[in-house]
């Protein structure tokens, strides 16, 4: 992230959003509306406003497992290093401001809309992890039930514990704990796909920074089937069986906590093994939930008119052949907001995207086939608004003189022939005289 801020040529608008875009490739107008911090660039994250602070909040990077204060920095790596005030924390106080020793504190700041116009645009919204329904598998209803991203902020060194394993319940260090597999993936009932093989991979890399840290400990992953699918990814797997990390496949069929220890029995059945039920006790049960697309796909899809796939990702432009393009030029896929994959992949699929775009935008001149769509007579069109409704790339708009393509947006696909109720409008060099005179040439041969 520091390397992005310090290149030059690169613009960061952070805290911000897209509210509008408009145009086509090469001519895009983007509408940012930049969030008020009420912390002006003067500020140095020196940390000094949230030390007096008196007002706490919800951690959103540590999974809600600590508290931060009203006004605060996302991360210690946060680009830039600004802090920014939580207006529905804070108490209008001022003893930021009052601690504050290069003034950067300003209650009067308000939201800024920037119109920029940029050539194309690439899609990297990246995921979200699966919310389990309150009460499944006993989420959200015994503490000591968690999910992966909360192990991940116990287990980091930067963490709420500092790196130091501990339950939520009580503080105390688990010995037992169990992983499930397959939380919301590969489920009819919740999302149908596999996260391709990330929270398998994810289970077995903190199973073997837990026993790193407590050889002692017992671990278990729950399973119906381990997808080890990448380089080094099945040697990876077998080395933590090595360490003694046991493998059950089974589904987990129901959880219940003790009460008074606030330890979890589970009851499951081992399939490989033996056809009975039994129930085991634990310290700590970790949820391997789905990869989900990010909050806010739906608006970003509406801007962009782009098209969702049945599992709400972006659906790219050919899902064998060419998974980074969209069906609007100009813009690219990049990483999770196709699909789930792993940091490998996405990093491949984000350069792809990068190149795709580069390659492009080098050029000074965008060609095009001039098999496109084409309004012979506006007079004739009905302005009926049925070849701009059933137009698959929005070139397409129908103005007050009559429907209007746009030829860099248009793919010659032909769908809005099929509904023009007038046939006003045609495809270039598919229009119906020069199909009669094939049809007279073929039939003049036989």
């Amino acid at each position: 992230m520091l390397q992005a801020v310090r290149t030059p040529g690169l613009n960061l608008h952070t805290y911000s959003v897209v509210e509008d875009v408009k145009g086509f490739v090469g001519n895009f107008t983007v509408k940012i509306r930049k969030k008020a911090r009420y912390v002006n660039k003067d500020c140095n994250g020196c940390g000094a406003c949230w030390e007096v602070c008196p007002t706490y909040g919800y951690n959103e990077f540590n999974e809600g497992l600590d508290s931060r204060k009203a006004i605060y920095s996302s991360f210690a790596q946060a680009v830039p290093s600004l802090a920014q005030i939580d207006m529905d924390r804070c108490i209008k106080c001022e003893l930021c401001k009052v601690a504050c020793e290069v003034n950067a504190i300003d209650f009067d700041q308000v939201d800024e809309i920037l119109d920029i116009d940029i050539g194309s645009i690439v899609v990297a919204t990246g995921w979200d992890e699966f919310e389990p329904p309150t009460g499944y598998l006993g989420y959200n209803t015994y503490p000591n039930v968690i999910t992966q991203l909360k192990l991940e902020r116990i287990l980091a060194p930067n963490g709420p514990t500092l790196g130091h394993l501990v339950r939520p319940s009580d503080g105390k260090e688990p010995k037992r704990i169990l992983f499930i597999q397959c939380v919301g993936s590969r489920d009819l009932t919740m999302n149908t796909y596999c996260s391709s093989g990330v929270c398998c991979m994810i289970s077995i890399k903190n199973s073997k920074l837990i026993k790193q840290h407590s050889p002692e400990s017992e671990i278990t992953v729950a399973y119906m089937d381990m997808r080890a699918a990448g380089k080094d990814y099945e040697e990876y797997f077998t080395a933590s069986r090595k360490e003694g990390i046991k493998y059950i496949r089974t589904n987990v069929s129901r959880i219940k906590e003790d009460s008074k220890t606030h330890n979890l029995k589970i009851i499951m059945q081992n399939t490989l093994s033996s056809n009975e039920l039994q129930e085991l006790e634990y310290d700590m049960v970790v949820l391997s939930a789905a990869m989900v697309p990010a909050k806010g796909v739906e608006s970003i899809q509406k801007l962009l008119k782009l098209e969702l796939s049945r599992d709400k990702f972006f659906k790219e432009f050919h899902a064998r052949l060419n998974t980074i393009d969209t069906k609007i030029p100009g813009i690219t896929l990049a990483g999770v907001s196709q699909g789930p994959k792993a940091i490998a992949e996405s990093i491949v699929h984000g350069r792809a995207a990068a190149s795709s775009l580069a390659r492009l935008m080098g050029k000074d001149k965008y060609r095009i086939l001039l098999i496109r769509a084409v309004v012979e007579d506006k007079e004739k069109c009905a302005k009926c608004g049925l070849c701009e409704l059933n137009c698959p790339y929005n070139a397409i708009n129908v103005e007050d003189d009559g429907a209007e393509v746009n030829d860099i947006l248009c793919r010659g696909c032909g769908a809005c022939l099929s509904n023009c109720p007038n046939e006003t409008i045609t495809l270039r060099y598919y229009r119906e005289p020069q199909y009669e005179k094939q049809i007279d040439a073929i039939l003049e041969e036989i």
